[in-house]
């Protein structure tokens, strides 16, 4: 599987469900990623699917800039 562009639709779904947590969350689950933290949407990935998931919803809220709209 290509990291960068995974065809793995389970990956998809796993960053749609984090993402649908709304911007707040998401900013707090980025830093426990960046933690080395697991979540329930990490569980049985591996490390590489992590790594791309991390950069995925980093790259999906820089479009927020620093704050989060109510």
């Amino acid at each position: 599987m290509d990291v960068r562009n995974p065809d793995d639709s389970s990956l998809e779904a796993r960053l749609e469900a984090l993402c649908a947590k709304g911007c707040r969350q998401v900013r707090r689950d980025i830093a426990a990623l960046e933690s080395g933290a697991e979540l329930p949407e990490t569980q049985g990935l591996t490390a590489d699917e992590r790594v791309w998931l991390l950069a995925e919803l980093k790259q999906i809220m820089a479009v927020y800039g620093d704050t989060c709209r109510l």
